[in-house]
């Protein structure tokens, strides 16, 4: 692809680097930027810039927040002693659209997968083997995407857990398997969290 312009070239590549933006994509998001008014542009750039200053993460559950506790674990309504074991803040959301779910949330920060180079270790998981240790919490719920990679990290957890005396459940497998969790429709991932079953039963029946 030629560029007339070196500063045009530049912010191409740039955009190009977001995930699911090949460069023909980039070129017509530049494009459209440069035919809005300055101000817009000026907006998106200031928005940006204040996401990756003032962004924070739940010091309970990890989630992306604006203060240091989120406003789901801060929310006295909520059950503390449920905890819903997801990947990142898109299944946070998924699950919340639902309006079925009223416990906490623990987010790993991705999905164990040795071909990728994430280990164990590269998650949140230990915070959340401690806090299943406390005493506060009652159930787990894995609610992992159905693919390769969440069933084991699911079943890294599980073994985790085996000393521990605590209910741990899977969401029902409306989700199909290999579907990622963020594009189930609400109805199908209600039911699937309304509908959960244990996590061992789930080992007996993939």
């Amino acid at each position: 692809m030629e560029f007339s312009s070196k500063l045009l070239e530049n912010a191409v590549y740039e955009m190009s680097q977001l995930p699911g933006i090949g460069k023909r994509t980039a070129l017509r998001l530049v494009l459209h930027l440069l035919r809005q008014p300055e101000s817009q542009t000026a907006h998106l750039v200031s928005a940006l810039g204040t996401l990756r200053k003032e962004i924070k993460f739940c010091k309970n559950c990890h989630s992306i927040s604006d203060d240091q506790i989120c406003d789901i674990c801060s929310n006295n309504s909520r059950f503390k002693d449920i905890i819903c074991v997801v990947e990142d803040i898109r299944d946070v959301m998924a699950i919340e659209s639902t309006g079925q779910y009223r416990g906490l949330y623990h987010v790993l920060g991705g999905k164990i997968s040795p071909l990728d180079g994430i280990g164990p270790q590269d998650l949140t998981i230990s915070s959340l083997i401690t806090k299943a240790k406390s005493g506060e919490v009652k159930e787990l719920i894995f609610a992992l995407s159905a693919t390769m990679e969440g069933d084991t990290t699911n079943f890294y957890i599980y073994k985790q857990l085996e000393e521990i005396t605590i209910k741990t459940s899977t969401i029902a497998r409306g989700i199909s398997v290999n579907d990622e969790l963020e594009y189930a429709d609400e109805v199908t991932l209600g039911r699937s969290i309304l509908n959960r079953i244990p996590f061992e039963n789930a080992l007996k029946n993939p």
